[in-house]
């Protein structure tokens, strides 16, 4: 890895491209510090520190979200826009076959549409985050024209990173969205690191505790990178074929099956259900939480119940609590059974094999081919499902079970960082490989 690393330093066209990436951080770095104007600070950041869900977006926003900035909401609406998409395209037949047979029309068109549909959904989260702040004193201008203005800034800031990631992939390296949040996850592990050290100085964090801490850490992360590089190959043997006068012996390949099919999705879409429901009922039940304060008329019956739920939920249902951690476990488990069965499609698989003559060794084409391939898949999904859940609840329990207060790792987090760090390594192999084939064909 090291070897590849220098020789893609020394390489002129991958240099630039290296050298682009870094500029593109660079942007990034200096958007965070570009705030919105007329803010309370101190009422900011006592809202931060009420609220998971903000804590989570900030967490992915690189600290943006703590300032306050225009890109406050960070890309997370391009990635929910691009996740709807994907499952769209599954249950639309004209979306699907746009993205089967459009070729790279059908591709650019499905962009636009994501591109859409991230503006509308930009808008909707960044006008409940106005009336939020503006309900809990955030704003020092309380008029409307003003949250206007703060809507459009964060919709403008979500859609400067989208451009940034698109201009990252073209001119870089690698999956320039994938790269923004990985950024945006390690800007913000110097100041863990910091306040780790400034604490374990004053004797408030044991020494013991937090080197155990780091070593589980270390061991988890090793078992993040088998994850994402363990497959399964099923065999698979070409039939012999006539061409012309000639006839060509088959040959042995396989299907590389991914243990991890689902990625970080399965994670995501889990904190999702979990968070925004309970942010939501925090922002319309806000200032509701006892039935004294209930408005009088119609909707008094409403706001009571929401601010009961909303209560009900704070105390019962937190991070902290078992049946929280059981539903995060379950949640996890089912998203990543139903995002790889959307990922691989095994009939397709099956359909292709067919065409072109292959077959897997004892096995029927046709159905039986889709049976045995749905069998496997079962098995490398479920262990797959139960270390996700497993990973999902664990650095939670890790950091409440040895009292490490400073340091955050977040199974997301970690996910995010360790797999697009590998796929940033492999593109760049990748590049390298294609320069010295390119290389040999000129002699």
């Amino acid at each position: 890895m090291f070897n590849n690393l220098r020789a893609a330093v020394l390489v002129p066209e991958i240099r630039q491209r290296i050298l682009f990436v870094f500029f593109a951080f660079g942007w990034f770095v200096f958007m965070i510090h570009v705030q919105l104007p007329n803010v309370n600070q101190a009422a900011w950041q006592r809202v931060l520190q009420s609220g998971a869900f903000y804590n989570l977006l900030g967490f992915l926003s690189g600290g943006a979200l703590q300032k306050l900035s225009i890109i406050a909401m960070g890309i997370t609406p391009y990635i929910n826009a691009s996740i709807i998409m994907q499952l769209m395209t599954v249950v639309l037949p004209q979306l699907e076959e746009l993205a089967k047979k459009g070729g790279e029309e059908g591709r650019k068109k499905i962009s636009q549409y994501t591109r859409w549909l991230t503006i509308l959904l930009a808008t909707i989260q960044a006008g409940f985050m106005a009336i939020s702040m503006e309900r809990s004193g955030v704003f020092y201008d309380t008029s409307v024209w003003y949250l206007l203005y703060a809507i459009v800034a964060m919709v403008g800031g979500t859609l400067f990173l989208m451009w940034l990631g698109e201009q990252i992939s073209d001119k870089g390296i690698g999956n320039g969205v994938s790269l923004i949040i990985f950024i945006g996850i390690v800007l913000r592990y110097p100041q863990y690191v910091t306040q780790t050290y400034s604490s374990a100085s004053q004797g408030a964090e044991s020494l013991l505790n937090l080197a155990l801490y780091i070593a589980i850490a270390i061991v988890i992360i090793v078992s993040i990178v088998f994850l994402y590089q363990g497959q399964r190959r099923v065999p698979v043997q070409q039939a012999r074929r006539v061409v012309g006068r000639k006839m060509f012996a088959g040959r042995s390949t396989y299907i590389p099956l991914r243990l991890n099919n689902a990625g970080v999705i399965s994670i995501i879409f889990a904190i999702s259900i979990l968070l925004l429901p309970q942010q939501a009922l925090s922002w319309f039940a806000h200032g509701q939480s006892t039935a004294a304060s209930v408005a009088s008329g119609p909707l008094g019956g409403v706001q009571h119940a929401l601010a009961t739920l909303s209560t009900w939920l704070n105390v019962w249902f937190t991070p902290n609590g078992l049946l929280y951690n059981i539903v995060y476990f379950l949640l996890v488990v089912v998203f990543t059974f139903f995002y790889s069965s959307i990922v691989l499609n095994t009939r397709d698989v099956a359909d292709n094999l067919k065409k072109t003559g292959a077959f897997i060794p004892g096995i029927r084409p046709g159905q039986p081919t889709v049976d045995y391939l749905n069998k496997i898949l079962l098995r490398i999904t479920t262990a797959a499902a139960i270390y996700l859940g497993l990973l999902a609840v664990m650095p939670g329990a890790l950091q409440r079970g040895l009292s490490v207060t400073t340091f955050y790792l977040g199974s997301t987090s970690l996910l995010i960082v360790v797999g697009v760090a590998l796929d940033t390594i492999t593109q760049i192999e990748a590049r390298l490989a294609m320069r010295d084939y390119r290389g040999f064909i000129k002699r």
